[in-house]
C-alpha cells in the first residue's frame, strides 16, 4: 500500500525545473532562501533594504495560504507552521508534519502537496526542508528520511533514521553542506542516545555518524559513571545547525541528558550532551565543545541556533559563534578553537554559582531538583527555546526573544539509577520580552517588555534587514516591525494567531516579499503598488 499522496493543482506550465544552484547557499539571502536559516551563518539578516524604515507603513499584504483538507493532527488539534519556508526560483516550500507544500511565491497559488502517513511519530513540529539540486529533503515524525523531487512533489526514496517504537521522533529541518545531508533525531525524555549522521544526497545512505554520548573508552566517557548510563544519555539534535565552508566545521547544539531532572544516577558533566559542538563536515569528528549546561538537571536542550559572524574582539578580528541558550546564558566563542569569550546570562541564572577556566558555567547543586521543590530565576521552560533569533552585523546586536521570572522544579523520582524525567516542574511566574545583546559583553542594550499574553514555550522568530528593520511577533498575534538600533515599534498588523516561525524574505521579479507563519496560515507581504 502506497503512504503518499500527491495532489498538482496548478497548470503544468509553473512545473518547470526548480535545480538549487550550492552557490546560493554559500551568500547571504537576497534572490532565494535555499537553507533554513537563509544562509550558513544562522544570522537571518538579509541584505535586502526594498521594504525599509523610511517606507514600512506602505507594506501590504500580497497573499495569504492557509492549510486546508487535512483536518486536526493526532494528538495536536490543528497544524501550525513552525517551518520557515525555502524559496528556490519563484517556489516556496514548507512543511507541517507528515505535510510538505509547493507553492507560487508571486500569487501563494498551491503547486503540489505531498502527505504522509506516519505510524506513531510525535507531531510536536516539523522545522523544514533541505535542498540539493532538484531534490528535497524531509523528515518525518517516525523519522523516516525522503527524498522528493522539487518539480512534481513525488517520493524518489525513502530511509529510516530511528526507531519511533523506542520514542524517537524527527522534527529538524536536513541541512544540506557540500554532497552532505546532515540530520538528527528527537527523543524526549525516553532514554535512548542521541546522534546526528551524514546522507549521501544522491542515494540517502549512511556516510557517518557522530554519536551525543559516548561509548566506553572514547573521549568524553570519562564524564559518564558506566556504559548503561551513557547509552540512555540522551542529547538529542532535533534543530538543524550552522556551517563554516572556510573552516569545513558544522556547529550544532545537543540536547538535555536523560534522566532530565534526576540526576543522581549520571554525576559528571554527562558528555557531549546539552553542548555546543565543532565537528569535520566530511568525516563528522570532534574538533571542539563549549557545555554550556554542565550536568543540566532542569531540562535546558541547548539546541538554540549557533549564530556566525566575523567582527573585533577587544580591538582583534575573530570568526565568532554566539547562542543564546535556553539556560538563560549568551555564550560568545571564537569558533575556530572553541575558546570562550564570552559567558553571560540574558536573564536570570542563579542555578550556576561560578565560571570555570573555560567560561563553561559551574552549576550550584543546591538549585539542582527536590523533593520538596528547587526554585531559580529562570522561568520554566527556559530562558528562550528553538524558534531562531538573528544577528545584525549593521547594529553589532544579537536578537532573542526571551522570558524573565522565575520557576520550580521537583525530584519525584529519587532512586539511585532513576529513569525518565525523574521530576518536573517549571511553571512560576515569567514576563515575555524582545532583548537585543551586545556581543562583545553580554550585556542587553535594550529590551522590548511585550505589554500582555505569554510565550509559554511558543516562542516567535526573528528576521532583521538592512533596511534597518527587525521583524517578529508578539503574544498578542501582532507581526511587527522594530528598529534594530534602538527597539523602537514602527509598525504592526495583527494575525490570525502568534507568529510560528521565523520570518523570511527575498526578492523576486524585482520585489521584496515578506513571508511569514502564524498558526495555520502563510502570509506574505510586499511594498503596496504606487
Amino acid at each position: 500500500m502506497t503512504r503518499y499522496f500527491v495532489a498538482l493543482s496548478v497548470a503544468a506550465s509553473l512545473l518547470t525545473a526548480q535545480s538549487l544552484d550550492p552557490k546560493l547557499l554559500l551568500k547571504p539571502p537576497a534572490d532565494a532562501w535555499p537553507t533554513y536559516n537563509g544562509d550558513y551563518s544562522g544570522k537571518r539578516f538579509s541584505p535586502l533594504n526594498q521594504i525599509n524604515s523610511g517606507n514600512i507603513d506602505s507594506l501590504t499584504l500580497a497573499w495569504m495560504y492557509r492549510i486546508a483538507n487535512i483536518g486536526p493532527q493526532r494528538g495536536v488539534g490543528n497544524p501550525e507552521i513552525k517551518s520557515t519556508p525555502l524559496m528556490v526560483n519563484g517556489i516556496l516550500y514548507f512543511t507541517i508534519p507528515n505535510h510538505v507544500w509547493a507553492l507560487d511565491a508571486r500569487t501563494g497559488a498551491e503547486v503540489w502537496h505531498y502527505g504522509w502517513e506516519d505510524r506513531g511519530g510525535h507531531l510536536v513540529g516539523n522545522r523544514g526542508l533541505g535542498m540539493y539540486g532538484d531534490w528535497l529533503y524531509f523528515m518525518t515524525p517516525d523519522c523516516w528520511f525522503l527524498s522528493l523531487n522539487a518539480q512534481t512533489g513525488k517520493e524518489r526514496w525513502r530511509k529510516k533514521i530511528a526507531d519511533e517504537k523506542l520514542q524517537y521522533f524527527c522534527t529538524m529541518s536536513p541541512l544540506v553542506v557540500k554532497n552532505h545531508v546532515l540530520v538528527g533525531v528527537g527523543g524526549d525524555a525516553m532514554d535512548v542516545p542521541g546522534f546526528l549522521e551524514s546522507r549521501d544526497p544522491e542515494t540517502g545512505d549512511l556516510q557517518w555518524r557522530w554519536n551525543t554520548t559516548p561509548r566506553k573508552g572514547e573521549p568524553g566517557s570519562e564524564t559518564w559513571p558506566n556504559p548503561q548510563a551513557m547509552e540512555h544519555g540522551g542529547g538529542m539534535t532535533w534543530m538543524p545547525g550552522t556551517y563554516d565552508p572556510e573552516l569545513n566545521l558544522i556547529y550544532w547544539g545537543t540536547g538535555n541528558p536523560n534522566p532530565v531532572f534526576a540526576g543522581q544516577g549520571r554525576p559528571g558533566a554527562n558528555l557531549w550532551t546539552a553542548s555546543i559542538v565543532a565537528l569535520n563536515a566530511d568525516t563528522g569528528k570532534l574538533v571542539w565543545y563549549h557545555q554550556p549546561s554542565p550536568h543540566d538537571t532542569h531540562d535546558w536542550d541547548n539546541t538554540e541556533t549557533c549564530i556566525l559572524f566575523d567582527g573585533l574582539f577587544k580591538g582583534q578580528p575573530r570568526k565568532m559563534l554566539a547562542q543564546a541558550a535556553r539556560n538563560g546564558i549568551f555564550t560568545l566563542l571564537d569558533r575556530a578553537t572553541g575558546e570562550s569569550l564570552v559567558t553571560k546570562g540574558y536573564v536570570g541564572v542563579n542555578w550556576m554559582k561560578g565560571i570555570d577556566a573555560k567560561g563553561q558555567p559551574i552549576p550550584d547543586p543546591a538549585k539542582e531538583p527536590k523533593v520538596d521543590g528547587s526554585l531559580v530565576n529562570t522561568p520554566g521552560g527556559g530562558g528562550t527555546n528553538w524558534p531562531p533569533p538573528s544577528f545584525d552585523p549593521d547594529t553589532g546586536l544579537f536578537y532573542v526573544n526571551a522570558k524573565q521570572g522565575y520557576s520550580v522544579t521537583y525530584l519525584t523520582d529519587d532512586d539511585p539509577e532513576p529513569q525518565g524525567y525523574g521530576g518536573g516542574g517549571g511553571g512560576g511566574m515569567s514576563e515575555p520580552l524582545l532583548e537585543a545583546i551586545d556581543y562583545k559583553t553580554g550585556d542587553v542594550a535594550w529590551k522590548h517588555v511585550y505589554p500582555s499574553g505569554g510565550f509559554g514555550n511558543a516562542f516567535p522568530g526573528i528576521l532583521t534587514t538592512a533596511g534597518k528593520l527587525l521583524f517578529t511577533g508578539d503574544p498578542s498575534g501582532n507581526l511587527i516591525a522594530y528598529n534594530p538600533a534602538d527597539g523602537k515599534a514602527l509598525w504592526h498588523l495583527h494575525l490570525n494567531s502568534m507568529l510560528s516561525n521565523g520570518p523570511s524574505t527575498f526578492l523576486l521579479n524585482g520585489k521584496q516579499y515578506l513571508v511569514v507563519g502564524a498558526g495555520d496560515t502563510l502570509w506574505a507581504f510586499k511594498l503596496a503598488e504606487k
